[in-house]
């Protein structure tokens, strides 16, 4: 039987990586997984990773699964920490099978 819960998606600069991360902690978020951004395209303009050898442009992706309070207290939070930082955030209801591990 799958349970609902939410989805949470952030792409954001990776020296904000440990702001992020701590956000996600503080909200009681029990885990999350980070991606690094390859390239993308946004506001009219393509960007690459490759291309700055000091990797500080560098993107990185946090997916986080949770109950939908924990997400919704995340948020908050990272709304602020947007404020400061370039970024994307999206959530969604996901199903997953063991709720437990949430």
């Amino acid at each position: 039987m799958a349970h609902v819960m939410n989805r949470l998606e952030l792409i954001i600069e990776r020296m904000a990586l440990s702001r992020a991360s701590n956000v996600l902690e503080d909200a009681g978020l029990t885990g999350f997984t980070v991606v690094s951004a390859l390239a993308g395209f946004g506001r009219g303009q393509h960007w690459r990773r490759d291309g700055d050898l000091s990797a500080a442009q560098d993107m990185v992706v946090i997916i986080s699964i949770g109950k939908a309070d924990k997400t919704k207290a995340a948020l908050d939070e990272l709304h602020r920490l947007l404020e400061n930082h370039i970024g994307v955030v999206s959530v969604s209801e996901v199903e997953v099978l063991r709720p437990d591990r949430f």
